[in-house]
């Protein structure tokens, strides 16, 4: 109701309440046909756009997140394997396995092991 007297520019106020709110497209477009019938479609195309260009954007974020973070992680295990060879040569197959399937807390856990261990077993004991 009280966007009945909004501005003539409708779309910057809408767009805000997009944004900041989360409306269904059947909330949103009976918002758009009370104020402004004849925009409908147009601005439901232009929003549409504009959300997926947003999910598009947050999908990179993401995934980039994501590539660092296994990055760092094959980083540490890589390291890890180094310093295990350095110390153990040579390193059974299966614990190389053990490395490139583990996650960060074990990779971390082995990490601060191997500086003190006297054998791979102490290195890896539950």
């Amino acid at each position: 109701e009280a966007l009945k007297n909004a501005p003539e520019d409708l779309r910057t106020v809408i767009h805000y309440l997009i944004s900041t709110y989360i409306y269904d497209e059947q909330t949103l477009r009976g918002i758009i046909r009370a104020v402004k019938p004849e925009e409908e479609n147009q601005m439901m195309s232009q929003f549409a756009q504009d959300i997926r260009q947003r999910a598009l954007q947050e999908g990179v974020q993401q995934g980039m997140q994501q590539g660092r973070q296994e990055g760092l992680l094959e980083g540490e295990a890589k390291l890890l394997l180094r310093q295990l060879s350095h110390r153990f040569q040579p390193l059974p197959d299966e614990i190389t396995e053990r490395i490139h399937g583990a996650n960060p807390n074990a990779i971390e856990t082995w990490a601060k092991r191997v500086l003190d261990a006297k054998s791979l077993d102490e290195v890896f004991s539950e």
